[in-house]
């Protein structure tokens, strides 16, 4: 079974994003910073905030869906605000999006917040909402169950050092994930979680017996060459004991965001 993390950039890079996962299909693909604008018929729309101007898939959410066909599709939004078409502004869904194979039925999940609340009227002041996701599936082949939870961590404008606000969101993620997952199931957490390697972040989450694969394996960062500011490290991907690793890598090429994909095999 593969399991696939991935910030998408907002679809920056779709037509390279939507070609690598219509071959790679991984089972499972947790996917953060997904647009979804249902009401509008654009392809391509832009975010403006301040001087950060970043053109997005209008809907980014569908364009994966479709590249994922044999998938159960979950959006799961955090926030709606204003993307602009030239000077119109549009209303504009983001958050996370789950896609799980249809042969894996979903058995139980949840789906809440790691900082603040829903926001639907703007995205709001930074540090915005952010939410999380955590699906239980059962693995026919294995005979097992597996939950599989993914978040986007705030985004910090004094940069990714710890903050009570940054331990608060991953004591609510682990707690999200008790929720849902049972006594010997296989547990992965995985995301942008948007803080540096010796976060406090990974002490929360490995006192409920969570070790991170990506520091862990000796990887010297998860950003691409569209990332062009200082710092290489903000996606990760932990599992329990109960998960057995039969590879793990940082894809650094097709590049298809500004963040590389983190993908498991079990």
């Amino acid at each position: 079974m593969e399991i696939m993390c991935l910030n998408g950039w907002g679809g920056k890079l779709h037509r390279e994003l939507t070609s690598y996962l219509e071959t790679d299909a991984p089972d499972v693909l947790c996917l953060q910073e997904v647009t979804h604008s249902p009401s509008v018929t654009a392809d391509w729309l832009v975010y403006r905030d301040g001087d950060h101007v970043l053109p997005q898939r209008a809907n980014f959410f569908r364009d994966v869906a479709g590249a994922l066909p044999d998938h159960v599709a979950m959006f799961c939004p955090a926030a709606q605000g204003t993307l602009w078409l030239e000077e119109h502004p549009l209303p504009s869904q983001w958050g996370l999006a789950t896609f799980v194979h249809k042969s894996l039925p979903i058995v139980s999940q949840a789906q809440g917040f790691v900082h603040k609340t829903f926001s639907p009227r703007g995205f709001g002041d930074h540090p915005r909402s952010r939410n999380a996701h955590v699906v239980r599936l059962y693995d026919f082949e294995r005979d097992r169950y597996l939950c599989i939870a993914h978040m986007h961590g705030l985004r910090d404008l004094n940069g990714k050092s710890d903050t009570p606000e940054r331990r608060r969101q991953a004591e609510r993620l682990a707690e999200l994930v008790e929720r849902v997952v049972e006594p010997g199931d296989g547990v992965i957490v995985c995301g942008d979680f948007n803080v540096e390697p010796g976060s406090e972040t990974f002490s929360v989450l490995g006192a409920v017996g969570l070790v991170d694969l990506v520091t862990g394996r000796g990887f010297e960062g998860t950003r691409t060459t569209h990332h062009a500011k200082p710092g290489r490290f903000a996606d990760y991907m932990l599992v329990n004991g109960d998960v057995t690793v039969q590879d793990f890598s940082v894809v650094r090429y097709p590049e298809v965001s500004d963040h590389c994909p983190l993908v498991l095999t079990i």
